[in-house]
């Protein structure tokens, strides 16, 4: 029990104390509003594309995929989308708020918490079968997401939901752009091992080394400029809404996520529950507050929500370690 908690706590803490660590710089004034707007930028428009193009790129194989597994996992992240949005919109009628609290309820911080977390769970079968789920997950996320927030936003009260403004929106998203290309490079290494073709990315070597240098800013970069944008006197206004989408995120959606899997989806090994717990147990994407900001949302309001989770789901994410130990698939 007290190892299930230390793993929990390593897993989640070190985000908390980056994000604390970006408020506090943020206090003795090493950074201002227009660092912290230009910051966001670049991680959303730069690093966060090459994160992904990486972690997609990084899967061993296609070979390696196991379509039922991954269909469940975007098939229950579909549905957690519909019913947040339906419940979402009867609790709140503010549609920036909306957006926010939407996204918060079925996107998970899978990039950054969910792929290592799986790796840690069940080793490297863990950590191949969360990249395998990362290429088809991550864009899930995304096109959710640019969809909720063309919908719900600051403005959504005036305009009538555009779906061509949508669409343009999905293809342009840097995330979804980075998740393609790694796509793309994977299947022409694919293509080059089907014909006994040596060269890899890798073999560009200045070029590989740039990109993995770019994906290692990212992580820490990302929790600094989110901490520095974090305000404690938000809490107060923002209570009822941190209280629901904290709650949606960290107890609701594992309960439904993993229960399905466990219930509806027969032969699963340690290693696709390990993957599940990264998808549905993990807490709101950092990358939310900062397409929140981006796209007209209550930035505020994604911010808060990543940094609540964050620290409560130190104790979800042990709480379900422990009910997989207990029943044997960890």
């Amino acid at each position: 029990m007290i190892d299930a908690l230390l793993f929990a706590a390593n897993a989640v803490l070190p985000i908390v104390l980056m994000i604390a660590l970006g408020y506090f710089l943020k206090r003795i004034g090493m950074f201002n509003k227009e660092f912290l707007d230009a910051g966001n930028k670049l991680t959303f428009r730069v690093l966060l594309p090459v994160l992904l193009f990486c972690n997609v790129y990084g899967i061993g194989s296609l070979g390696e995929i196991n379509f039922g597994f991954v269909l469940y996992g975007i098939a229950a992240v579909f549905v957690i989308f519909l019913i947040a949005t339906g419940v979402t919109c009867l609790f709140t009628k503010d549609s920036a708020k909306r957006g926010s609290l939407i996204q918060a309820t079925f996107r998970s911080n899978y990039a950054i918490i969910g792929l290592p977390l799986a790796s840690a769970l069940f080793g490297d079968k863990g950590a191949a079968a969360a990249g395998v789920m990362s290429a088809f997950c991550v864009p899930t996320f995304n096109i959710l997401a640019v969809i909720t927030l063309t919908i719900f936003n600051s403005s959504g009260k005036k305009e009538k939901v555009d779906v061509r403004k949508i669409l343009i929106g999905i293809v342009k998203n840097p995330l979804i752009i980075g998740t393609v290309a790694g796509i793309a490079a994977l299947g022409i290494r694919e293509i080059f091992v089907n014909c006994g073709i040596s060269f890899r990315l890798r073999d560009i070597e200045f070029l590989y080394s740039t990109l993995e240098y770019t994906k290692s800013i990212c992580t820490p970069f990302a929790l600094l400029i989110l901490g520095g944008k974090f305000e404690f006197s938000a809490v107060r206004r923002q209570l009822k809404y941190i209280v629901f989408g904290t709650v949606a995120r960290t107890v609701i959606v594992p309960l439904l996520g993993l229960a399905g899997a466990y219930f509806l989806v027969p032969n699963l090994g340690g290693e696709h529950y390990a993957t599940y717990v990264a998808v549905f147990g993990t807490p709101v994407a950092v990358s939310s507050a900062i397409m929140a900001k981006e796209m007209d949302a209550d930035d505020e309001l994604a911010g808060q929500l990543v940094v609540w989770t964050s620290l409560i789901s130190t104790v979800t994410i042990f709480a379900q370690v422990v009910f997989f130990r207990s029943v044997g698939i960890f």
